[in-house]
């Protein structure tokens, strides 16, 4: 006799795997979701999605697992389908973790995002990209400062972090740095939702994408869609914006799901022309011209400016970069590297000798991230690790090349320099004129 339910498990990284469940699966009495199972975020595993979120059909919740056990709970709960939910992993990664799912017996699923993104009563921008840390924020923070000065009311909605109490991040609004002690956030949220504070916006984000969309809808004309990863929309948009970056030149057909935000965009933003190599760029204007011939094309540089009395030239520094750019993103480098090395530092010394506690498993587990500090910070005591690290290092000055004020949240014995970046367009188009362009369309 045939099961009366599809079981599933839903593989993720606490962002996507949750959305997918609550607007597809929470309510639809034709599956059971017997498990999540996660990876890339620290001590997410061995947890609960929980009642309060999981719906009447899950009343107990439904536990979060370890990755490394999908084989065997796929053939201790007889499950039908596997549902990978999480971005920015080589298309070879994926088809990996699929082979795994079929030789325990499983069908291997990919949802679309026709049967995941929401639909809203106000217009909505996003924002995405083809791999981490190649410019999403930087663009968005310019739309919404635009979108400001056109008179428009707008408000932020960014991918899914929840790191903590989940059932308490259903839905989070933050609008001042109170806000954000208050969600007790982490690093990586803070280098999200600091920059809008700084700009006088509200960011939302949380876990129930559903009910942050409809508390946003009340306080905007403009929805902006601020992707994490290389994922797609939660929200379905009617301007795509994707930002493509030189220095990973290929990599835009070779990551899930950065190629599918490629082939979908409206508008590419290929970021950081100044610090790229004219191949590399030559490389990603053909890709994009074969790929997605109807796409606007925005050229555009990232800015760098520096904070801070401290001199680098001469000095031996330490450069402390964005987590996620540096681990799973698989840069060698960002905006902190970039100006020691312009500003004419002496050496780049490397922390790896000094690493403490979770931040050395960081580097054992991403042996690529080389002489750079990752930023790493997803619970207290990452946070602790990072401020012993910092304090270990032999070096006369620190080069912070995060989003946010580091110094605000661990304890820096040493000089500072505060490196910014934003995003310059060269010429037209640019998202003035692409903004100016959809308004009149949408007739805003």
């Amino acid at each position: 006799m045939a099961d009366a339910k599809t079981r599933v498990i839903i593989m993720g990284a606490a962002g996507r795997d949750f959305h997918n469940f609550n607007v597809f699966f929470r309510a639809n009495p034709e599956y059971e979701v017997v498990a999540f199972t996660a990876t890339q975020i620290p001590g997410i595993e061995d947890k609960r999605y929980p009642p309060g979120l999981s719906g009447k059909l899950y009343p107990d919740g439904i536990p979060i697992f370890p990755e490394e056990k999908l084989t065997c709970l796929i053939r201790e709960h007889g499950v039908h389908r596997v549902v990978f939910a999480y971005s920015d992993v080589r298309h070879e990664y994926v088809m990996h973790r699929a082979s795994d799912a079929m030789a325990a017996g499983a069908d291997f699923w990919l949802m679309g995002p026709d049967s995941t993104m929401l639909p809203s009563s106000r217009k909505v921008i996003s924002v995405c990209a083809v791999r981490t840390g190649c410019g999403k924020s930087q663009t968005s923070r310019k739309i919404v400062r635009l979108l400001k000065e056109k008179g428009k009311r707008v408000a932020a909605v960014r991918h899914a972090m929840p790191y903590g109490d989940l059932e308490k991040q259903k839905v989070q609004r933050f609008a001042s740095l109170d806000d954000l002690k208050k969600h007790n956030c982490t690093i990586e949220e803070m280098e999200e939702y600091e920059p809008y504070i700084d700009l006088g916006a509200a960011i939302y984000a949380g876990v129930d994408y559903e009910a942050i969309l409809r508390e946003a809808e009340k306080e905007a004309d403009i929805i902006l869609w601020d992707g994490g990863n290389n994922d797609f929309p939660f929200y379905r948009p009617d301007l795509e914006i994707v930002v493509a970056d030189p220095h990973r030149a290929g990599h835009e057909l070779q990551y899930h799901p950065g190629e599918v935000n490629l082939k979908r965009a409206d508008v590419v933003i290929i970021n950081k022309l100044d610090s790229a190599e004219a191949e590399a760029v030559r490389k990603l204007r053909d890709t994009i011209a074969a790929h997605n011939p109807k796409a606007e094309v925005i050229d555009a540089d990232s800015l760098i400016t520096l904070e801070g009395d401290a001199s680098i030239e001469g000095r031996r520094v330490l450069v402390v970069e964005d987590g996620p750019t540096l681990t799973h993103g698989e840069m060698r480098y960002g905006a902190g590297t970039l100006a020691a090395q312009r500003q004419g530092a002496r050496e780049l010394v490397d922390p790896r000798p000094w690493a403490q506690g979770t931040i050395r498993d960081t580097f054992d587990r991403y042996p690529g991230i080389g002489a750079l500090l990752p930023a790493m910070g997803y619970g207290p005591q990452q946070i602790q690790d990072l401020e012993r690290t910092i304090h270990a290092v032999e070096c006369d000055l620190v080069v912070i090349g995060t989003p946010i004020d580091l110094s605000r949240i661990v304890r820096i014995d040493k000089p500072t320099v505060r490196v910014r970046y934003e995003l310059a367009e060269r010429g037209t188009p640019n998202l003035n004129t692409v903004l100016d362009g959809f308004l009149k369309t949408q007739g805003l």
